[in-house]
């Protein structure tokens, strides 16, 4: 196994070792890609004040989301095809998320089925949802999610109408990829995936093949899912979502103050700030720089969350100590999958956890709830003055 210091080791792997067109779908976001790069790059605006002589035995990064402990606040997010970036990539995933103590989310657009994670895994995890046109799979969706013990439900927010991604068209993404030219050529030098995705469980996207009328294999799978994210959605559609699930319900793609405000009103447990990893608007503001003006609007009336830009544990600890109470990493668990399957899960976990750990003793702190901003440099502009 390399060594593995930091999330972009893990990056590297990945890159040599997925087909193109699965890394360009995980490391791009939509037009000029300006939000996606900013969710990162704004991380390092924020600076951490160092302490000295205190004692910094008995650090713990253990904290709670929605209830829930966790051995860090940390969450697993929600990513389409997870499955194409390794073979039987949502399990594996999973897997090492229940092993390491951190929740897991499904999305819809996974490749391995609610019932094949629930199955392969035997332990509770969260299931995120995106509302469809078709009333008749949401309801019998949510209700394959309740029956999987699934604990809590992400409505995701901001996926009625589809950003553009260039990269996406012009790889002729799919899942599983067509055999082009291109492609052939690419797979030809990604032999180690395309031996275990022979014996992949599945290379479609199982909470839909089958469970659709019509919709048997992946021939008319790209029509229906074109037509199918709901454009109607909104506050009262989610009020019934809720209703219907009777859990706990976190809703994912808060990037304004007003909305988090009408998330307040529904009664979501928790909001995920998050602008989709810069995948949608592109031109918005990056997650961080949305979560003060976020926090200042619900104060604790809802527990939030920061989705989007996350590649470190001093970025965990630097949402943590500017008031979210957990957060969410896509890309750098995919890396981890990409590059070592399971294993890379695990890694890209402990090296985030390592990472957190070693920062809270240098700023002082011991424990995950004596974060706070006292832990911070921040800029006088952070987050900028922008006028509505």
């Amino acid at each position: 196994m390399p060594v593995i210091t930091n999330i972009e080791d893990l990056k590297r792997i990945y890159q040599r070792r997925v087909p193109r067109m699965f890394y360009d779908y995980c490391e791009s976001g939509s037009w000029t890609e300006q939000t996606f790069r900013e969710n990162s790059t704004d991380f390092d605006k924020l600076r951490l004040r160092q302490r000295v002589a205190v004692d910094m035995s008995g650090r713990s990064t253990a904290s709670q989301m929605i209830g829930q402990d966790v051995a860090m606040p940390v969450a697993l997010a929600p990513v389409g095809l997870t499955g194409m970036q390794r073979a039987d990539g949502e399990i594996k995933a999973a897997r090492a998320a229940r092993d390491f103590g951190v929740p897991f989310t499904l999305s819809t657009m996974s490749i391995n089925s609610i019932e094949d994670v629930a199955e392969a895994t035997r332990a509770p995890f969260w299931f995120q949802l995106y509302t469809m046109r078709d009333q008749d799979f949401v309801r019998r969706l949510i209700q394959r999610a309740k029956d999987a013990n699934c604990s809590a439900l992400v409505i995701t927010l901001d996926l009625q109408i589809m950003g553009q991604r260039h990269k996406d068209i012009k790889n002729g993404l799919s899942a599983p990829p067509k055999l082009t030219a291109r492609t052939i050529a690419d797979l030809a030098t990604k032999w180690g995936w395309g031996i275990e995705m022979l014996s992949a469980k599945r290379r479609n996207f199982g909470n839909i093949v089958g469970h659709v009328q019509g919709i048997k294999d992946n021939s008319k799978l790209g029509a229906w899912s074109a037509e199918q994210f709901d454009p109607t959605l909104d506050w009262d559609k989610i009020a019934k979502i809720k209703e219907q699930w009777g859990g706990k319900v976190i809703l994912k793609g808060i990037l304004d103050a007003e909305d988090a405000r009408m998330a307040v009103k529904v009664g979501a447990d928790a909001i995920v700030v998050s602008n989709h990893g810069g995948r949608q608007l592109d031109g918005a503001l990056s997650s961080i720089a949305m979560l003060p003006s976020i926090l200042d609007a619900v104060g604790d009336q809802v527990e939030v969350h920061l989705d989007s830009g996350i590649r470190s544990g001093q970025d965990v600890l630097k949402a943590v100590a500017m008031g979210a109470q957990g957060t969410f990493i896509g890309r750098a668990f995919i890396y981890g999958l990409g590059a070592m399957g399971q294993k890379g899960v695990t890694a890209a976990l402990e090296v985030i956890q390592k990472e957190m750990d070693v920062t809270m003793a240098l700023c002082g702190v011991t424990k995950v709830s004596d974060l706070g901003r006292h832990n911070l440099l921040i800029p006088q502009d952070f987050g900028g003055v922008w006028q509505p």
